[in-house]
């Protein structure tokens, strides 16, 4: 099925809608490339892209992550070293899982974490203010779902990376269409593209792994229920 055969709505809300089983899921199911900016990302928001991502066949698939550059500690660890081992094995043209990762990788949402790194090419990058005019954190919240008939479904206002459909937050979702609201998409999609490539005033946006190295990321247990 494609995006534009999916019954979407002009806007989710979780006093009448289910977000996550009638919007996000369907979408990224029937997507090869998903966009998302988010303030901040842990190991279960990103372990949870595999109940949209468990019926693509497609591993030409991509997701691209720009976020906030507050992590939980434990969060950022593991997340780092999933993208190192994961950067290794590509060096040695095969899979490292050595002991030293063995306890590691036992664990359920690692396991998922690492199977959508090298099923689904996942690469994040962290923005970080860097102008008098924004004084505080990253906070664009967008999403972009592309299908393999380049149709394209955008949308803003929420603050939720999770996919877990036993989430409970309460949340509303703005959704355009590139059949229906072409311009506005393209202006998101084009926003994002500047993102990714640090072409957007008042922040920088770095790799992650470089930011992590260069000390440019900050701890934070203000979002400890979501790891």
């Amino acid at each position: 099925m494609a995006l534009r055969d999916l019954s979407l709505k002009q806007e989710y809300r979780s006093d009448r809608d289910n977000v996550v089983s009638e919007f996000f899921i369907p979408c990224l199911t029937n997507s090869i490339q998903y966009d998302r900016t988010i303030e901040f990302i842990s190991v279960k928001s990103l372990s949870t892209l595999t109940f949209g991502l468990e019926n693509i066949q497609d591993h030409h698939s991509k997701i691209r992550l720009v976020s906030g550059h507050r992590f939980g500690t434990s969060d950022l660890n593991s997340i780092v070293k999933l993208f190192d081992q994961h950067k290794t094995s590509r060096l040695n043209g095969r899979l490292n899982l050595d002991s030293k990762f063995g306890n590691f990788i036992r664990d359920s949402k690692i396991r998922q974490l690492q199977k959508i790194i090298e099923d689904f090419k996942l690469e994040i990058k962290v923005a970080i203010p860097n102008s008098e005019y924004v004084d505080g954190v990253f906070e664009e919240r967008m999403g972009i779902f592309r299908d393999v008939n380049d149709d394209v479904v955008a949308f803003s206002g929420t603050s939720n990376v999770t996919f877990d459909a036993e989430n409970r937050n309460f949340e509303s979702v703005d959704v355009f269409t590139s059949w229906d609201d072409k311009s506005r998409v393209d202006t998101k999609i084009k926003n994002f593209e500047n993102l990714w490539t640090n072409k957007t005033n008042y922040v920088e946006i770095y790799d992650l792994i470089y930011a992590d190295k260069k000390n440019l990321l900050k701890y934070t247990t203000e979002w400890a229920v979501y790891t």
